[in-house]
């Protein structure tokens, strides 16, 4: 791939930090963005100043976006994947090239690549492996697809860490999404149990056992980490595991485990809504997180 102009859909933590630490890289001519809250009245100014000064162009909607890319990153929520796939083949110029970030599953993926292919462009699936902090564009990602090999090649010229994996659309969003099932499965558990051990006031017993048999994990730092992430990315992480509960069912499971996930994240996430964490500080011990659970139960 020579000079490209990269665009990216989804304006967030994650298309916020590719976009900057792909700037500058020899072969990106330049990065353009668009975000639907870049037509919302009560954050446009905001997020299109941050995008003015991260040195990124705000653009008016997918149309302007695809014109302008020759090779875009949809980074958006998992739930979206396969709209904003479908919206962006509206638009594709022949051969443009679709790295799709999201967390989906292997039907989904297969879907949005249909749409991408039959515009004329060219969709590459992507597993992102961890959390894109503190990483940022060398997170490590599993590329699938026709082009995936090529656009992995391409990748690392600028710094990230791509791997194809399978020239087949699936194979890394499965390998994504059943890692998935296991991390925010663990997150979840974690959770219910400290917040549960702490009403109870066994805490002080239950973590040691813990540390005994997986010696190897900080169980009060591992747990403090969990709650913060959650509590800060639940309602984003609910939505992946209801595509970890979609990749169970295409593989012809009940997906028990992965939707129990997905309600605990969700409901995590609906008590940050609702402020019981408000002035929590990010690297707060467990024990904060889970007395403001209690709390927020009575």
């Amino acid at each position: 791939m020579n000079t490209v102009t990269l665009g990216i859909v989804g304006y967030g933590e994650v298309g916020k930090i590719f976009a900057k630490g792909l700037q500058g890289q020899a072969g990106i001519a330049g990065v353009s963005a668009w975000d639907i809250n870049f037509r919302d009245p009560a954050r446009a100014d905001t997020e299109r100043a941050k995008a003015d000064t991260d040195g990124v162009r705000p653009l008016q909607g997918m149309a302007d976006l695809c014109e302008q890319s020759a090779l875009i990153i949809s980074a958006v929520t998992a739930s979206n994947t396969l709209a904003v796939a479908e919206e962006a083949a509206r638009y594709l110029r022949p051969g443009t090239v679709f790295l799709d970030l999201n967390s989906a599953s292997p039907g989904t993926k297969q879907q949005a690549a249909q749409a991408v292919d039959a515009a004329g462009g060219r969709y590459v699936e992507a597993g992102v492996m961890t959390s894109v902090p503190p990483h940022g564009i060398a997170v490590p990602m599993l590329l699938g697809g026709g082009h995936a090999e090529a656009l992995a090649q391409t990748l690392v010229g600028w710094g990230m860490n791509a791997r194809a994996v399978a020239p087949e659309i699936g194979v890394a969003s499965a390998i994504k999404m059943c890692r998935s099932i296991m991390i925010k499965g663990l997150e979840a558990l974690v959770i219910e149990s400290y917040a549960t051990a702490r009403h109870y006031g066994v805490e002080d017993h239950v973590l040691p056992t813990l540390q005994e048999t997986f010696p190897q994990i900080d169980w009060a730092r591992t747990g403090a980490y969990f709650f913060s992430r959650v509590a800060k990315h639940g309602k984003r992480r609910a939505e992946e595991m209801r595509e970890s509960a979609r990749t169970v069912q295409e593989a012809g499971f009940a997906p028990l485990m992965a939707s129990a996930i997905a309600e605990k994240h969700d409901w995590v996430a609906a008590q940050a809504r609702e402020g019981i964490f408000r002035d929590v500080p990010a690297d707060a011990a467990w024990q904060v997180w889970a007395d403001r659970l209690i709390q927020g139960k009575r």
